[in-house]
């Protein structure tokens, strides 16, 4: 059983910049990969990136590319999504997810543990 707290949204300007991060449980984290998706109500989940179990691999959405940055620290059992150059289309509920056996993945079926989610909103 894995559990993940995500923390660090909040409300921001536009071009603002703002550090997520999600803590996980147990002694599994540096054997799942890891994802960020966000949510926003009327839309479908979508998939915002992806880092591999060591955190030698990433792979973006390309509507984050070049702006977000996404990390893991294995000592840590914790991942780090860091949002530069926020817009207001990027404001969702933001989940973190762990897989079950993938490496890592833009599909939010190979994910089997979620955190609880949080908001970032960004105004114009």
């Amino acid at each position: 059983q894995v559990q993940l707290v995500e923390s660090g949204g909040g409300l921001v300007q536009a071009g603002d910049s703002l550090r997520l991060s999600c803590a996980a449980s147990g002694r599994t984290f540096s054997t799942r990969g890891m994802g960020w998706f966000r949510h926003t109500p009327g839309k479908e989940r979508e998939f915002v990136v992806a880092i591999s179990r060591s955190g030698g691999r990433t792979y973006y959405a390309d509507s984050v590319k070049g702006r977000f940055t996404v990390t893991r620290d294995n000592a840590k059992n914790t991942v780090y999504l860091q949002m530069n150059s926020l817009k207001p289309e990027d404001t969702a509920v933001y989940y973190c997810a762990a897989t079950q056996f993938s490496d890592y993945s833009s599909d939010y079926r190979m994910y089997h543990y979620w955190g609880q989610g949080t908001q970032v909103t960004v105004s114009s």
